[in-house]
């Protein structure tokens, strides 16, 4: 009965999302009690409180596609899109251009960015977020950046992870560019 209803949650998501979830059932196939513990991450992947809802989807946007997974890219752009985010925004964060990103979208990228170089720099860029949004901002976008890094890399080690070439935003297609971390997180 779980599992028929789980399933059935499953395709929902996959029909609103256009999003391939065969990764997920793979999971509850495996052990319900595996999948249902995997079902718990959805909090984290969802948790937003007093940060703009663009910074949010920059920081998730960015750890994504340091990431590597075309898929998850393109679902959290879909997100991004359904919840109200400009697509222009979107692209600019994807393609890095930051002279198209407002000062507070550069700041989240940047963050992520620093984040996963564990830059030193991420302290910096921490105080301000700190200082311009407080602390639940923090704690948003800290979730953001896992979980954007979670899902891929189950996907990856369960076999179904594909490479980020392309995503689709608003019907352009944009190639992501992906920063090279080792020289600083400034684009």
């Amino acid at each position: 009965m779980w599992t028929w209803l789980i399933k059935r949650r499953l395709t929902a998501f996959e029909r609103k999302f256009d999003y391939n979830l065969d990764y997920a059932r793979e999971i509850l196939d495996a052990d319900l009690g595996a999948f249902l513990r995997f079902a718990r991450i959805g909090g984290l992947s969802t948790y937003r409180r007093d940060v703009p809802l663009e910074v949010y989807y920059a920081v998730k946007l960015t750890s994504v596609v340091l990431a590597d997974c075309g898929p998850c890219t393109q679902l959290v752009v879909t997100m991004a899109i359904h919840d109200g985010v400009d697509p222009r925004t979107i692209a600019a964060v994807l393609e890095g251009r930051e002279p198209r990103l407002a000062a507070e979208v550069w700041l989240g990228v940047r963050f992520a960015r620093a984040v996963a170089a564990h830059d030193p720099a991420a302290d910096e860029l921490r105080d301000e977020i700190l200082r311009r949004w407080g602390p639940r901002a923090l704690v948003s976008l800290a979730f953001a950046i896992t979980a954007a890094r979670l899902y891929p890399t189950i996907k990856y080690a369960l076999g179904h992870g594909q490479a980020c070439r392309r995503v689709v935003v608003a019907g352009e297609t944009v190639v992501p560019g992906v920063p090279d971390l080792a020289a600083g997180h400034a684009a």
